[in-house]
């Protein structure tokens, strides 16, 4: 897999993570804003430029981690980070339903 960096953006209200590819210039992103103490995973956008190199899924890793770091749930309300959610159990402790 391609080098991905994950920045994070915003904080308070809504935020989102960026993932970058080294050598593209196209930008993946997961938006979230903020319901009570969760973190609602809003959209996950990944451009075709870097589509199908596991970009999105890196972005919901993040997402993850720093839920376990800093105390969070978080609300699946994108169908891929649900998805994501279904397909790892050892989330379910971060899973806070909408």
């Amino acid at each position: 897999m391609d080098e991905v960096t994950i920045t994070r953006h915003g904080g308070g209200s809504s935020g989102e993570y960026h993932a970058q590819l080294s050598g593209h210039q196209a930008i993946g992103r997961l938006t979230w804003k903020l319901r009570g103490t969760a973190r609602v995973a809003d959209h996950t956008l990944v451009p075709s430029a870097i589509g199908g190199r596991g970009v999105a899924a890196r972005l919901v890793e993040a997402m993850v981690a720093d839920a376990r770091a800093e105390g969070f749930r978080i609300v699946p309300e994108c169908s891929y980070v649900a998805a994501l959610f279904k397909r790892h159990p050892d989330w379910a402790d971060l899973l806070e339903q909408g």
